[in-house]
């Protein structure tokens, strides 16, 4: 809290010793400097790797409410998910079969995977889209980046630049379950003598289609600048607190058929089984807040540098209501216990008690701490990208026994278990891409990593839980591109990349560093009237910690190291003009994602089920966009995706088998200026699902041993469960800029 009011009151002060007139920039060199501390992560034309870029503006009419992921959903080689089944609150992104954590994710060049886990919480900045210029999406291995290593994709965001105007802007959206989004935005514009202050508040609620999946969402976004020729100088505050009642359960086969909404969070059972209600607090309840500092200097016409401060605290818990009959028939897992919850032998009369019901919170408390250098030298032919990171994350894990039925002499909030985690990275990367003639660019990427992490405490259970590990990772990448015609390249690259396990990994087993050669190819033309890139790849693993399928009981994906296993694939995307009115914008992802000479144990015999399909890896997903407009105010687009089906596990059962699904979408936008007191209005229609497709995009498949009905003989059992998706639902947006 000190922090937000120390920043408030810098930015408060800035007004007052800046001038009131303001003064349009060179703006070729605000843009330039603004893309300087992302240069070196980012790709472009020339480079020999596969990616997509992604502006503001072309997600404006579809950014109501749902999250980033949501709104990457048409670009090649994504599948989405989202538990609450609208978009809205938890939501995931998947490239080429890798999960959010094989993802890594840049904000303005500061990792935002969370340490500990490798995963990225979109549902932390809420409307975050608001205040990001562009995105790119580089899949494979890419480029070096900052953070965990890429194993599918590195998505890299660039937050909002220094404005020349001064400019506000009110949006607000309304729409199905409930559904209701208001966004503030402003800027002052730039000052004569370079200062602009601007920011953006936000609100989103949403009931959701999951019963009881509820979000209420409040996201804040504060920046203050200073921008002349060879300087610019940004100070960012900016994050998210949600509220969200937990929708990672899922529904079994039959229940998905007969109640496809029914959210099993929280139920209250009898003590003869009868449901009788459900926990209303059963929520997760977190606030990250991020604050960034960053220093761009044009040094001469060759060089130029970087520095990047940051600073991210997050704190927060989930509740949860533990039913006695339900633990004890239904899930087994014992969050019942007197063992589990560490409390002393109770006696009651004649009886010893040993489980009751209660309510837990488990809290994650946690300070990450960012440093990075990058200096960039270019003489015409030659391009030299320098990087270094320094990283700290510090996380405190504890359950605390909120309530209990029958607890006996313990006090408030009894601690339960606690576990700190430490993180630190190190890592730098020298990039050198060189035109050897009008034809030819070579690049040769080369980078460093070192990884010590570190816990100690106790899990819940209470169970020890230490971890002291330390790696060094290099990771070489290299390439050349051919310019055939000013319109066309040919590209081939190769790379490897190293990453180390994450916290599940260790809490699941005893997991080694995973290991990807990834070898790229492709072909670009960009003409006036045809964009095309088509690429093929070859991501060969070592050690990969794959997706079983499986939940840990806060809803984290279980992975476990499976030797070697490959993915191969080709995608294609295009934007095509059919007319004047008319663009079309298809893309298409094949692929095939195989585990290599598998063996499972089934019925407690080890089975060799030889190649069989990475979880999660759909082989067909396509992408396709018509837009249609009649003017230069109005246009109306219909977006469809495809999904082939995919297993959840990597035993290619019938009953992890996720079937395939085509959903489409209808967006329409209008915009008019009415010139008094409005300078612009726009109406943005998103209608979802417009053929009301019943499909699931997500959901969990696991296996355990029945040794006990049958002595003498173990038989493997198999279950799965499923998120599903919803219907036709509709947001409507309005936005007005002054």
């Amino acid at each position: 809290m000190k922090l937000v009011i120390r920043y408030l009151f810098l930015i408060g002060l800035l007004p007052q010793v800046v001038a009131q007139n303001t003064a349009v920039l060179d703006t070729v060199a605000m843009v330039s400097l603004e893309e300087v501390k992302v240069s070196g992560l980012r790709v472009n034309e020339d480079s020999p790797m596969a990616f997509s870029n992604l502006t503001q503006e072309e997600i404006a009419s579809r950014n109501l409410g749902q999250d980033i992921p949501i709104l990457l959903n048409y670009l090649p080689a994504v599948v989405t998910t989202s538990d609450a089944g609208n978009g809205i609150g938890y939501t995931g992104i998947r490239v080429r079969g890798g999960d959010a954590r094989s993802v890594n994710v840049t904000i303005n060049g500061i990792p935002y995977n969370d340490a500990e886990s490798q995963g990225t919480f979109w549902v932390d900045l809420p409307d975050f889209a608001s205040s990001v210029s562009s995105f790119q999406l580089q899949r494979g291995v890419g480029t070096s980046t900052n953070g965990n290593a890429a194993f599918g994709a590195s998505l890299n965001l660039l937050t909002q630049a220094v404005a020349a105007e001064p400019k506000a802007q009110w949006s607000q959206s309304v729409g199905s379950f409930n559904t209701l989004k208001n966004t503030l935005q402003f800027s002052t514009g730039q000052f004569a003598n370079g200062f602009e202050i601007s920011g953006r508040l936000g609100k989103i609620v949403s009931d959701g289609y999951v019963d009881r999946a509820s979000s209420n969402l409040k996201s804040f976004f504060l920046q203050a600048a200073y921008q002349d020729k060879n300087t610019l100088i940004k100070l960012l505050g900016f994050g998210g607190h949600e509220i969200t009642y937990q929708s990672w359960y899922g529904v079994d086969a039959a229940t998905l058929k007969n109640n496809r909404t029914y959210n099993p969070a929280g139920e209250i059972y009898s003590p003869d089984g009868k449901l009788t209600g459900f926990y209303d607090n059963q929520v997760d309840n977190y606030q990250q807040d991020h604050y960034q500092f960053h220093w761009t200097q044009q040094l001469n016409n060759r060089w130029d540098f970087s520095l990047g401060l940051n600073y991210t605290y997050g704190r927060g818990y989930y509740e949860e209501y533990y039913d006695q009959w339900a633990d004890e028939n239904i899930n087994f897992g014992g969050d019942t216990s007197f063992d589990y919850l560490q409390l002393a032998a109770l006696r009651i009369g004649d009886t010893d008690v040993t489980a009751t019901e209660n309510v837990q919170r488990k809290w994650l408390d946690n300070d990450y701490y960012v440093a990075n250098l990058g200096a960039n030298y270019q003489n015409g032919s030659a391009t030299i990208n320098l990087g270094a990171l320094y990283s700290q994350y510090i996380g405190d894990h504890f359950g605390e026994l909120l309530w209990a039925q029958q607890a006996g002499n313990v006090l408030p909030r009894h601690r339960f278990y606690e576990n700190t985690g430490t993180k630190i990275e190190t890592s730098v990367f020298a990039k050198w891409t060189q035109a050897f003639s009008s034809k030819w660019i070579g690049y040769l990427d080369l980078q460093v990593r070192n990884v010590k992490y570190e816990v100690v405490g106790q899990v819940a259970g209470p169970a020890p839980f230490t971890v002291d590990d330390q790696f060094s990772f290099f990771n070489p990448k290299a390439g050349v591109t051919y310019r055939a015609s000013e319109a066309q390249r040919f590209f081939i690259s190769f790379a490897r990349a190293h990453r180390e396990p994450n916290r599940t990994d260790y809490e699941n087993g005893n997991p080694v560093p995973e290991k990807l050669n990834d070898f790229e190819m492709g072909w670009r033309l960009q003409q006036s009237n045809l964009q095309l890139q088509v690429n093929a790849y070859w991501m060969a693993y070592q050690d990969q910690l794959a997706l079983t399928g499986a939940l840990d009981a806060v809803g984290n994906p279980i992975r476990e190291n499976i030797g070697n296993s490959r993915r191969i694939g080709i995608e294609a995307e295009a934007k095509i003009p059919l007319a004047k009115q008319w663009l079309w914008q298809p893309n298409l992802a094949l692929s095939r994602n195989e585990n290599q000479d598998y063996f499972f144990e089934r019925d407690g015999q080890l089975t060799h089920l030889g190649n069989t399909q990475l979880a999660f890896s759909p082989a067909v997903i396509a992408g396709n966009t018509l837009v249609f407009v009649p003017s230069t105010n109005f246009q109306v687009a219909i977006l469809s995706k495809f999904i082939s089906s995919q297993y959840m596990g990597n035993i290619d059962s019938e009953i992890s088998e996720l079937p395939s699904y085509m959903v489409s979408d209808l967006n329409a936008s209008y915009r008019w200026n009415p010139k008094k007191w409005v300078e612009e209005v726009k109406l943005n229609l998103l209608v979802n699902n417009i053929f009301n497709e019943q499909y699931v995009s997500n959901g969990y498949f696991y296996t355990y041993d029945d040794d006990g009905s049958n002595p003498g003989q173990t038989t493997t059992i198999e279950g799965a469960g499923f998120y599903p998706q919803a219907g036709t639902h509709f947001l409507l947006g309005m936005s007005l800029r002054f």
